[in-house]
C-alpha cells in the first residue's frame, strides 16, 4: 500500500470515529500518523521535482516584512502603490499580479518591506493555481495583512485556512511545551497544569509515532493534540495578522457599523483608491509589529533624533549592538542609557538589559 492509500485509509477511519473525550487519544494518534505520512509524501514530491519556479521568495529587507494576502482584485496592488515606493501592476481583472511585488513603507523611521503576492483562491494550499508556491511567501512574514472588500467580508476564514494548511498559525503563539530527547528511560511526561484535552498516555503514543521513544516532556499549557503535533513538526510559523476591509467608499457608515458589530474580528476600513484611512492603517501596522525606537548618541555628541534605530520590543542591548554592527559587541566595554528603561540618566547597563521605546543609548568601546 502506497502513501496516498495509507493516508486515505486513515482519513476514512477518522471520519468513522465519533469525536468525544473517550476517542481524543485515538484521534490524536491517527492525526500524528497522517501528519508523518504527509511529510514523507511532500519530501518525495520535492525530490522528484527538484527546484521549480522562481519569483515567489524574496530576500528579507528593512526592519520587518509584511505580506498582503487576499482574493484576486480586492485592491492589494492599489494599496501597495499608495503606501510604498513600489509600482505594482494594477487592473480591474483577476490575477493582475503574477509574481511577488516588493515595496518599502517608510513610517516613523521604520523601513517596512511589503510583499504583494498574487490573489489567493480556494484550495490554493493544495496546489490550485500555483497556490502553494504563492503561499510560501507568507512564511517569511512578520505580519500578514488579510485584505477583503466590503462585499466579501466572510472570506477571511477561507484565507486563513489556506495559510494554516501550509504550516502557518495566524494569531497563535507557540505552545508552552518542552521536549527533550534522552538516551534511555522511555517517555516521561511532566504535566504542570492539569491537562484537559490530552492524557499522559496519549502524549506518549503521539511521541512514539514521531520516534521519540526516550524523551522528557514538560507541559506548561493546556493544549490539544493538534498543538502537540505543531511542536513536533518543527516547521510551524506563528504570525500575527491585521484585517483590512477595502472599498469603504462604496458603502455608507451604517453598513460599516453593522459589519463591525456582526464580525468576530477587528478590522480597519480603508479606501485604497481614495487614500481614505491609510494613515490609520500605517499606524496600526507599526503597532502590530511591536516596534520601539532607539536613539543613538555617539560619545561626546548629541543624540540622533532624526533617524532612530528601529527594533522589536523586548530587544536587549546585545540585540541593538548586533544591529548597529555585528562586530561592535567584541569591542564593547560598557553601555549607558538615558530613558524609560533605566532608573537614572546615563545608567551603565549590561548586554542583557531590555531597552524600551525612545531610549537614548551610547556604546563605549
Amino acid at each position: 500500500m502506497g502513501i496516498p492509500e495509507k493516508i486515505k485509509a486513515i482519513e476514512e477511519e477518522m471520519a468513522r470515529t465519533q469525536v468525544n473525550k473517550a476517542t481524543n487519544r485515538h484521534l490524536g494518534v491517527l492525526k500524528a500518523r497522517i501528519a508523518r505520512l504527509k511529510e514523507q509524501q511532500e519530501e518525495r514530491i520535492r525530490k522528484s521535482r527538484g527546484k521549480v519556479g522562481v519569483g515567489y521568495t524574496l530576500k528579507k529587507d528593512g526592519d520587518a516584512t509584511v505580506v498582503l494576502l487576499g482574493l484576486p482584485s480586492v485592491g492589494k496592488s492599489t494599496l501597495m502603490n499608495h503606501v510604498t515606493n513600489s509600482n505594482s501592476k494594477v487592473g480591474a481583472y483577476d490575477f493582475t499580479t503574477v509574481t511577488v511585488e516588493p515595496g518599502i513603507l517608510n513610517y516613523k523611521g521604520a523601513r517596512i518591506q511589503v510583499l504583494d503576492i498574487p490573489g489567493i483562491i480556494r484550495d490554493a494550499s493544495k496546489g490550485r493555481g500555483l497556490g502553494r508556491r504563492i503561499l510560501s511567501a507568507t512564511r517569511s512574514a512578520d505580519l500578514i495583512l488579510v485584505m477583503m472588500d466590503v462585499f466579501n467580508p466572510g472570506m477571511r476564514e477561507m484565507l486563513l485556512d489556506e495559510i494554516r494548511a501550509i504550516g502557518l498559525r495566524p494569531d497563535e503563539t507557540r505552545p508552552d511545551i518542552k521536549i527533550e530527547k534522552r538516551g534511555s528511560g522511555g517517555v516521561v511526561v511532566t504535566d504542570l497544569i492539569g491537562m484537559t484535552e490530552m492524557t499522559s498516555a496519549g502524549v506518549k503514543d503521539v511521541l512514539r509515532e514521531y520516534r521519540y521513544h526516550n524523551s522528557r516532556v514538560v507541559i506548561r499549557e493546556d493544549i490539544t493534540y493538534d498543538q502537540l503535533l505543531d511542536v513536533l513538526m518543527k516547521n510551524r510559523v506563528y504570525v500575527p495578522t491585521l484585517t483590512i476591509i477595502n472599498k469603504m467608499e462604496m458603502v455608507d457608515q451604517s453598513y460599516l457599523d453593522e459589519l463591525r458589530e456582526n464580525a468576530d474580528y477587528d478590522f480597519i476600513a480603508i479606501s485604497a483608491d481614495n487614500d481614505l484611512n491609510l494613515e490609520a492603517l500605517k499606524e496600526e501596522i507599526f503597532r502590530k509589529l511591536n516596534f520601539i525606537r532607539i536613539y543613538l548618541k555617539p560619545k561626546g555628541e548629541e543624540a540622533d533624533y532624526e533617524e532612530p534605530l528601529i527594533i522589536r520590543n523586548g530587544a536587549t542591548v546585545e540585540d541593538i549592538a548586533d544591529k548597529v554592527h555585528r562586530k561592535l559587541k567584541k569591542d564593547l566595554r560598557y553601555t549607558r542609557i538615558w530613558g524609560p528603561s533605566v532608573k537614572f540618566g546615563g545608567q551603565k547597563v549590561g548586554l542583557n538589559h531590555n531597552a524600551m521605546d525612545e531610549d537614548v543609548i551610547t556604546f563605549f568601546t
